[in-house]
């Protein structure tokens, strides 16, 4: 059973970003922090229009229309996630960097490994519910700590990628416990809930590596090899979340009585979304 929680109305927002001044290394100083974050752009896209597709298949079988109405705004929320960072991916190709390839690696992964199958069945779709659970639960901690990096200001990061990560993780946030509270409304089972952070943590770690590195080799400016030393250090100046926020962000999921508003401060998004140039100029009248 989910758990009782703040309630909010979610909606999309129509944002637009102009990436023409973004530098190539928005993080002055810092090219592989700087990549490490721009691996969302290549690999959210592909995973946000299938946790799109996969929720509209479940929206049927949803007997609880306050919930219904949480998935129709997670979907909508999701979709302009994922053109938001179609937009940077393209800004990062027109600058030098081939991000193709590795594109191509997330359509495999989110269209044919996880997509749908011939005589898909109601498993199916509530295995990948609970892998998208467990990924939320990821992004969740994720939108919260850009939410609260001010090391990144402080270290000239660009004003209008900041505003991109901050409106995206405010919305993160917002929206935290639609998936899981989806998953628990149709299945539940705390085994599956287990099996699939343990399924999801080590390739989301894959992810972010491989595509730290490729970034890092495609990058024109040649800012040489990924190194752990070079992780360390950001995380250490609040560039990067550290390896201990990161442990200790995973076992709260493994308690039977976990919700995800655990996680997170919506008080705090919600005041970011009233603040960020780019939502604001999208909910401005036209």
């Amino acid at each position: 059973m989910s758990a009782d929680h703040e309630q909010i109305v979610l909606h999309a927002r129509d944002v637009e970003f102009d990436w023409s001044k973004l530098p190539m290394h928005w993080i002055p100083g810092q090219p592989q922090a700087t990549h490490s974050i721009n691996v969302l752009h290549l690999a959210l896209p592909e995973g946000e229009r299938w946790f799109v597709e996969v929720f509209k298949q479940a929206v049927p079988l949803i007997r609880d229309e306050r919930l219904k109405e949480d998935v129709l705004g997670f979907i909508g929320q999701e979709a302009m996630h994922a053109v938001a960072h179609d937009g940077a991916a393209e800004h990062l190709e027109s600058a030098g960097v081939s991000v193709r390839p590795y594109i191509a690696q997330m359509e495999w992964m989110f269209r044919r490994l996880l997509g749908d199958r011939p005589g898909s069945s109601r498993e199916w779709l509530i295995e990948r519910l609970a892998l998208v659970a467990a990924i939320e639960h990821y992004t969740a901690f994720l939108g919260q700590w850009i939410l609260d990096a001010k090391a990144l200001d402080a270290a000239g990061a660009d004003e209008t990628m900041l505003d991109l990560l901050r409106w995206h993780g405010a919305e993160e946030v917002e929206h935290r416990s639609v998936a899981y509270d989806l998953f628990c409304h149709l299945d539940g089972r705390y085994g599956r809930r287990v099996r699939s952070m343990l399924v999801v943590t080590p390739v989301l770690a894959w992810i972010f590596l491989r595509g730290t590195r490729f970034l890092m080799k495609n990058d024109p400016t040649r800012p040489g090899r990924t190194s752990w030393r070079a992780y360390r250090r950001a995380a250490r100046l609040g560039l990067l979340p550290g390896p201990r926020d990161l442990l200790r962000e995973i076992r709260p999921y493994f308690r039977k009585s976990y919700h995800p508003t655990e996680t997170g401060n919506t008080d705090q998004a919600v005041a970011y979304l009233a603040s960020s140039p780019a939502a604001k100029a999208a909910d401005a009248p036209r």
